[in-house]
């Protein structure tokens, strides 16, 4: 017999409690639910269902295999609606959240492009410093800096980004480079102000011990656009991801300091519930920001 339809047969006992409800939902005959079940018990030489006249219940053996059935019975309904997706032009609209920093620097820039590629797309963004969630906020996706480990979401990495130190020329023109760690004490430090561990930088020495450093600047901000713009206004040094202050530093309005220290890294992924990738929408903008920050030199920024 169909292995899958074994494992079917005998979800849907435990899930009705009995063969009767199951063979209803299957529109199969109680006795060809029943025979389904011995062929799977049998097949496997181990007892799944505890049978009385009065109800069925699953063994301690069996509730731990029906446990990874339901998920084989998932993954494969998944799988046949991937396939029959990927044969359906992407359409409808794509609930979006992400940060005013990521999005407003970068996403925004490549909307066009997508909805110029796909027309029948409409995305619905919203920039939020909240640490968003895609099924408890009812969103398609969500792009976040560092993956939030949860079994209900999936993540597609799309990027990584590393931290530096920056300030602008005419500020360490004022107060001078710091040279090490131990300098930064003696600076205004702008900082975050939604982090969890408060106003505090957390660094790593060329000998890769672990330091805190009090940020002890005048202005706190909850994105780190406010804060680029107040460093390159020179009221202090910023600690900020890459994608943010590159073109700054390019062009010389900010100066990367304290360069020698190990670098830390941050991976940007794309968060969204489980399942939701067999959806034509999102798996045609999931590939296409993986690919844009791939050809843009993005991968690592």
């Amino acid at each position: 017999m169909d292995r899958l339809t074994e494992m079917e047969a005998f979800a849907k006992v435990v899930d009705s409690g009995g063969f009767t409800d199951a063979a209803k939902k299957m529109g199969l005959s109680k006795s060809a639910v029943s025979k389904h079940v011995s062929s799977l018990e049998a097949r496997l030489g181990a007892r799944l269902l505890n049978r009385t006249t009065r109800r069925v219940s699953p063994t301690e053996i069996g509730l731990a295999y029906y446990d990874m059935a339901k998920q084989v019975l998932v993954d494969a309904i998944e799988a046949d609606a991937m396939v029959s997706s990927m044969q359906i032009a992407p359409r409808g609209s794509i609930r979006l959240a992400c940060s005013p920093d990521f999005g407003g620097n970068h996403l925004s820039s490549v909307l066009g492009d997508f909805l110029g590629q796909y027309p029948e797309v409409s995305v619905d963004m919203v920039l939020s410093n909240r640490n968003l969630d895609p099924v408890a906020d009812s969103f398609d996706l969500v792009i976040r800096v560092g993956q939030q480990q949860d079994s209900s979401i999936m993540a597609k990495k799309l990027a990584t980004t590393r931290m530096r130190i920056v300030g602008s020329p005419r500020y360490f023109d004022k107060h001078g480079l710091p040279n090490r760690i131990d300098d930064l004490n003696h600076h205004s430090l702008l900082h975050y102000s939604n982090q969890p561990a408060g106003s505090v930088w957390k660094l790593q020495s060329p000998t890769g011990e672990n330091r805190v450093i009090r940020a002890s600047g005048n202005l706190t901000a909850n994105d780190g656009h406010s804060l680029m713009q107040a460093a390159e206004a020179g009221l202090g040094i910023a600690f900020l991801p890459c994608f943010l202050h590159h073109e700054a530093i390019a062009s010389g309005r900010l100066i990367s300091v304290l360069n020698e220290l190990p670098a830390q890294s941050q991976d940007i992924f794309a968060m969204y519930p489980h399942g939701q990738y067999t959806q034509p929408k999102l798996r045609a903008f999931l590939d296409f920001l993986a690919e844009h920050f791939k050809t843009k030199g993005m991968g690592s920024w």
